[in-house]
């Protein structure tokens, strides 16, 4: 994404991972694991709901905001703040960047099993309430995996930005 910034569903080590996680390392070079490994070493790791920021490396993005997102266990752990939590942290960490477009992924919908229709309206939630209380930030991009969280986030965008 050639956005300011990028946000990586990551995991609380920040030493890469699977899935997107990997791919972003491997496509950042080892700039990204060192600025994390320079985190692990100040404040060891990143913790589930909180964000850290990193050089982008190699990618487009000058930023990659690392955000560890939950396990869906079954809705009862405190799961659905701690979702809101990534996305309002990241936010909250682009701005005192001064970054004005963020890219997010659809944190906690993969091997983490949150269930897809739920992320997505908390997702849009955050988003929207963020964006209402602060102008710092001008872009906000949704980038979904696939289909099915592709469908919801519509459904959600289409409900909270442009309501019937």
């Amino acid at each position: 994404m050639n956005t300011d910034a990028i946000v990586n569903a990551a995991n609380t080590s920040l030493m890469g991972g699977g899935g997107v996680d990997g791919a972003i390392h491997r496509a950042g070079g080892p700039a990204i694991l060192e600025d994390c490994r320079a985190i692990v070493a100040r404040q060891g790791g990143c913790k589930t709901g909180e964000a850290v920021i990193t050089t982008g490396g190699r990618l487009p993005a000058r930023f990659v905001i690392h955000t560890v997102g939950p396990v869906w266990n079954d809705g009862n752990h405190n799961e659905s703040t701690l979702l809101a939590n990534c996305y309002r942290h990241s936010l909250e960490l682009a701005s005192r960047h001064h970054l004005k477009s963020v890219a997010f992924p659809n944190i906690s919908t993969g091997i983490y099993h949150f269930p897809k229709d739920l992320a997505a309206n908390i997702a849009m939630d955050t988003i929207v309430k963020y964006l209402e209380q602060n102008n710092a930030i001008e872009e906000v991009v949704l980038v979904c995996f696939d289909e099915e969280n592709l469908r919801f986030t519509e459904q959600y965008y289409n409900q909270y930005i442009r309501p019937e």
